[in-house]
């Protein structure tokens, strides 16, 4: 049987094993927020079985609120990000020094 991998995440990378990375970039004056978080001290259970993480961000220039939620299967798979205040940047956009 042969089973198709699913896309990768184009918000969220996995730098090491448990360790996340994404960007948010806040609407209302466009600044980056980076946030760094791991399996094992910021990923919560779910109520449906799966994993959440949850954070509630701050800008530091112009104090702008968010908030940022992305869901887990249970094999740590990305399932879904949600963003209030803001969008998420691909991490492609904050790798790739020519952009």
């Amino acid at each position: 049987m042969f089973f198709r991998k699913k896309p990768a995440n184009i918000y969220v990378k996995e730098e090491a094993q448990g360790i996340y990375r994404l960007r948010v970039r806040t609407t209302a004056h466009g600044d980056t927020v980076d946030l760094r978080f791991t399996r094992a001290a910021h990923i919560g259970v779910d109520d449906d079985g799966g994993y959440v993480f949850r954070k509630a961000i701050l800008s530091s220039q112009h104090l702008d609120r968010g908030e940022v939620v992305v869901r887990f299967d249970r094999r740590y798979t990305v399932l879904e990000t949600q963003v209030t205040g803001g969008e998420l940047v691909p991490f492609r956009e904050w790798e790739d020094p020519r952009s």
